[in-house]
């Protein structure tokens, strides 16, 4: 069983394509796509922390619908985005604005928002989030794991480190 990360999917959200220039022709080719590359990576048994704006704007149905057409154990971290028909639907594993976990021997927070400190920053806890759809400078320790930042699909630990290092590298790479 594997543990993935994402955030800031805005199912339905009108104003998700212009405000972030996501590449997607419409709205509807936008859902599909998160949709597809989620279940292209999750497995059944494989959990999901979403840290939060699941949806906004679909009707209740849908969001529901949405929910249940992903694969995966799905826990929520809830976003400044995440409404009723969100929170309500069913197939959340957990709902919180907050976890504390390990994974692979890592402790990890989770949270919506980008954190200055955190509680085991001194003890290299690392902070998830999300919220800035990769605007945030990048901060040690802290990442941002929304699908505008890790390429529209959930990502699990060591690509998130990975991503990081691999930004670094092609910064420290002299241009031609």
């Amino acid at each position: 069983m594997a543990v993935y990360f994402t955030s800031d999917t805005h199912f339905g959200d009108p104003r998700i394509l212009r405000l972030d220039r996501r590449p997607f022709a419409d709205l509807a080719t936008h859902d599909a796509a998160l949709i597809a590359n989620w279940n292209r990576v999750v497995g059944a048994d494989d959990s999901v922390w979403h840290l939060g704006d699941f949806a906004l704007g679909p009707p209740r149905e849908r969001v529901h619908a949405i929910l249940a057409g992903l694969h995966g154990v799905k826990h929520l971290i809830v976003g400044n985005n995440d409404g009723p028909d969100t929170l309500d639907a069913p197939g959340w594993a957990s709902i919180a604005h907050y976890a504390e976990i390990a994974v692979e021997g890592r402790g990890l927070v989770l949270c919506h928002y980008a954190f200055r400190t955190w509680n085991g920053i001194g003890r290299g806890v690392l902070n998830l989030h999300g919220h800035s759809h990769g605007q945030l400078r990048t901060a040690p320790k802290q990442y941002d794991v929304g699908v505008d930042a890790q390429g529209f699909v959930p990502v699990d630990l060591a690509a998130i480190l990975i991503s990081r290092r691999s930004r670094s590298a092609a910064k420290a790479e002299p241009s031609v």
